[in-house]
């Protein structure tokens, strides 16, 4: 039987050997180039082990990690992505459909609270939009060149974590981490062009709410 397309991604044969916590960036660093992500399940009992679920928060986004990302090989196992039987709970509650009445109505009452807040930001966040861009022209830049240079990495990146941030990218060829420095690492493309494209688009990517990453070309 066929299961119903949903927000929630049911994935399996996920390396075990993975800690909780790196599991968890690593599947948020692979997933969210394809939309807003709300929750990530990664459990280490015995009946999870190997199991994971990601829920978007449009059905779309699940959509297409779902057919972009089967059988990807994640630590080395090819992931098996199907939709969830059941949507997770955090839709449900997003939906109104979780819980009684009074739930529906605490729900419906801070949407509209927060709908009123949302209204008053909008010209906060375009400054914000704004700040960043500027920022990012701003850097001190080198020439164009086919690596790239990150810094501002957090201390939990590794390998695997970069390469699968940049190898959605055309022409993509390796990461480089420098020992004992886990804050920067080099990026290698195969064009200058292609090495520009994938730094236009990932900069200032988050790969921790308090790391913004910083890209530039690396000095020739």
């Amino acid at each position: 039987m066929d299961i119903r397309p949903n927000h929630t991604i049911y994935i399996n044969n996920v390396n075990d050997k993975i800690k909780k916590e790196e599991l968890k960036r690593s599947l948020y660093a692979l997933f969210s180039q394809f939309g807003q992500i709300v929750e990530i399940v990664a459990l280490k009992t015995m009946k999870m082990r190997g199991q994971a679920f990601v829920v978007f928060k449009e059905l779309a986004s699940a959509t297409n990690a779902l057919r972009q990302i089967q059988g990807f090989p994640f630590y080395n196992k090819a992931m098996r992505i199907q939709y969830a039987k059941t949507d997770s709970d955090v839709i449900s509650k997003m939906r109104g459909t979780f819980g009684d009445k009074d739930k529906k109505k605490d729900k419906k009452k801070k949407a509209q609270e927060q709908a009123a807040s949302a209204a008053k930001k909008p010209a906060q966040g375009s400054t914000n939009v704004q700040t960043t861009s500027s920022q990012n022209q701003q850097a001190p830049d080198n020439p164009p060149n086919y690596i790239l240079f990150l810094n501002n990495l957090p201390e939990e990146t590794n390998e695997m974590m970069l390469s699968m941030l940049f190898n959605q990218f055309p022409g993509f060829k390796e990461v480089r981490l420098v020992p004992g420095r886990h804050d920067i690492a080099f990026v290698e493309f195969e064009s200058e062009g292609q090495a520009g494209t994938a730094r236009d688009a990932l900069q200032g990517f988050r790969i921790t709410s308090s790391n913004a990453m910083k890209i530039t070309y690396a000095k020739k």
